[in-house]
């Protein structure tokens, strides 16, 4: 029996953040350079988008590219940026025909401007759709995102705009690079790393983590349904009885 047929469509998670790791490992285990993996990866992109829509999940946010990452050997982060530009090509099409916005959080400036320009033509020709939003983490680290939050609030309450002793949770969440975007309640990890990498710290306060021993570009259907069954399995009490 598939996991499929254990989910329970009424207790879906809305919002699912993947952190998308193992692409290089997975391509070394077969004697190949790591880009390799990260172009076997797209697969697993298309699948889990195209299965979450499906399934009627409303938000999709997957962790592409962190501001460490800008750390990797040249030619990596090179041939990543290309393939970028390739996939949003290729790719925005298909979500426009299926009804899926695309958005993008992080320090978009930092990318290079053909891939910004690529991007900001996806996200505009999508921006009207409404069946599912997927989010794209680019040059984005929570750290950061954070940082930039408080230099914001600062400024404001400078200037007169923000009234400090009014500062709630609330407040901070509208300074965030998520403010339209609800908090993920499902978080898979790919890749058997226990971790979160530095991916939206402040918003996965209370989200289910389900880690995955699977590499990126082998992780399926199957390992999908899974990671949503094991969470509608389990009691989130947020902190209460």
């Amino acid at each position: 029996m598939s996991f499929k047929d254990a989910i329970d469509s009424t207790r879906l998670p809305q919002h699912i953040a993947i952190i998308m790791d193992g692409n290089g490992r997975w391509a070394k285990k077969r004697g190949k350079q790591r880009v390799f993996g990260h172009m076997n990866g797209v697969k697993s992109v298309r699948m889990v988008t195209e299965t979450c829509a499906r399934l009627g999940v409303s938000h999709l946010t997957l962790y592409a590219f962190s501001t460490e990452n800008w750390g990797r050997p040249k030619a990596e982060v090179s041939a990543l940026m290309e393939l970028l530009v390739r996939s949003l090509r290729k790719e925005t099409k298909e979500l426009d025909k299926n009804d899926i916005r695309l958005n993008a959080i992080g320090n978009l400036n930092a990318l290079p401007k053909r891939v910004h320009n690529a991007l900001l033509d996806a996200i505009d020709l999508t921006k009207n759709n409404q069946r599912m939003t997927l989010t794209l983490a680019l040059s984005y680290s929570s750290r950061w995102e954070i940082t930039q939050a408080i230099q914001k609030i600062v400024a404001d309450v400078q200037n007169n705009q923000l009234d400090q002793t009014q500062i709630e949770e609330s407040t901070i969440d509208q300074y965030l690079t998520t403010k339209n975007i609800p908090d993920p309640e499902l978080m898979i990890r790919t890749s058997g790393e226990c971790r979160i990498s530095n991916f939206l710290l402040w918003q996965m306060a209370y989200t289910e983590l389900y880690f995955c021993d699977k590499f990126w570009p082998e992780f399926d259907k199957e390992d999908l349904y899974q990671a949503i069954v094991s969470y509608q399995r389990r009691d989130r009490r947020f902190g209460k009885l």
